[in-house]
C-alpha cells in the first residue's frame, strides 16, 4: 500500500469539518513533560485533520533514537513511513473499526470519557522494527462528536515480542475506572479471510496432530496435495515449520 493510499483510507476514518484549536492542551502538554522521567514511553498530542504532531515529548528520541524535529516537519505520513509493511492494512482496519464503534456505540456526551489501543511495528533509528502500543484520549472532537485531536502515549516494547495486532476501546464506569467495551484481534481477522477452507481443514486436522497421509486420507486428496497445502500455509502465514503453526493455533482455537 502506497503512502498516499494510507493518507486518503487515515483522512477518510478521520474526515472532520472543523478546525479546532490546541493551544491550551499543547501548554498542560509541555509543562507535564518537563517532569517527567525518561523512560520506554513517549507522547504527542496529534492532529487527524492537518495529519500533523502538535506537540512531541521529550521521550521520543530516547525511545527510538529517531529526531523529533524532522516528525514535527514531516508529520504522520513520515510516522507512516516507518510502520512494517506487514501491519498497514491490520491497523488501517483497526483504526476504522474503533471510529465505527464510537461513532455507533459510544452516546456524543460521553465520547470525552473513552480511551482507546492499538498496536503496530515501527522501524526505529537502527533500522529495527520495534512493537508500539498506542494509548489515545480524545481531547478534541468536531461538530458530529468524531474525535480528531487526541492525547497519544506511545510505549516501545522489544522487537522480539511476537504481538497480534489488536484494537480496543475503554470507557469510565460510575466508579471512574476504564472498562473495555470493545476488543478485537485484526491479525486474526487477517488469518481468517486469507485462509482457504480446504486449508482450514487442513490446519483443523493438523491440530488434532494427524500426519499428511492421515489428513489425505479423511479427504480424499493424495498426500502430495495435503503437503503443497501445507507449504501454502506457512507461506501466508509467514511462518517457517508445521510446529509453530500447531503451536500457535493451539494457543488461539476460535481462528478455526
Amino acid at each position: 500500500m502506497t503512502p498516499s493510499h494510507i493518507k486518503d483510507l487515515y483522512r477518510v476514518i478521520f474526515k472532520s469539518y472543523d478546525k479546532p484549536f490546541l493551544k491550551e492542551h499543547i501548554e498542560k502538554m509541555m509543562e507535564l513533560d518537563k517532569y517527567l522521567p525518561y523512560s520506554s514511553t513517549f507522547f504527542c498530542v496529534t492532529n487527524t485533520q492537518k495529519l500533523t504532531f502538535e506537540y512531541i515529548s521529550k521521550n521520543y528520541t530516547a525511545c527510538l533514537g529517531l529526531d523529533a524535529n524532522e516528525l514535527k516537519t514531516q508529520g504522520m505520513r513520515y510516522f507512516w513511513s516507518r510502520i512494517h509493511p506487514d501491519d498497514v492494512d491490520a491497523w488501517l482496519s483497526a483504526l476504522n473499526s474503533l471510529m465505527e464503534f464510537t461513532l455507533k456505540e459510544i452516546p456524543e456526551n460521553r465520547r470525552k470519557d473513552a480511551n482507546y489501543t492499538w498496536n503496530f511495528r515501527l522501524k526505529n533509528a537502527e533500522g529495527i522494527y520495534v512493537n508500539i502500543v498506542q494509548n489515545t484520549t480524545p481531547l478534541v472532537f468536531d461538530s458530529e462528536g468524531k474525535p480528531i485531536i487526541g492525547l497519544a502515549h506511545y510505549t516501545v516494547l522489544d522487537a522480539n515480542i511476537k504481538m497480534d495486532i489488536t484494537a480496543s476501546t475503554k470507557l469510565l464506569n460510575s466508579k471512574n475506572e476504564y472498562e473495555t467495551i470493545y476488543f478485537n484481534n485484526f491479525s486474526q481477522k487477517l488469518l481468517n479471510e486469507g485462509i482457504s477452507n480446504r486449508e482450514r481443514d487442513i490446519i483443523r486436522l493438523l491440530v488434532l496432530n494427524n500426519t499428511s497421509k492421515q489428513i489425505s486420507e479423511k479427504l480424499s486428496i493424495s498426500s502430495h496435495t495435503v503437503d503443497t497445502h501445507r507449504r501454502n500455509i506457512l507461506k501466508k502465514l509467514k511462518i517457517s515449520s508445521t510446529g509453530e503453526l500447531v503451536g500457535m493455533l493451539k494457543m488461539n482455537q476460535h481462528w478455526l
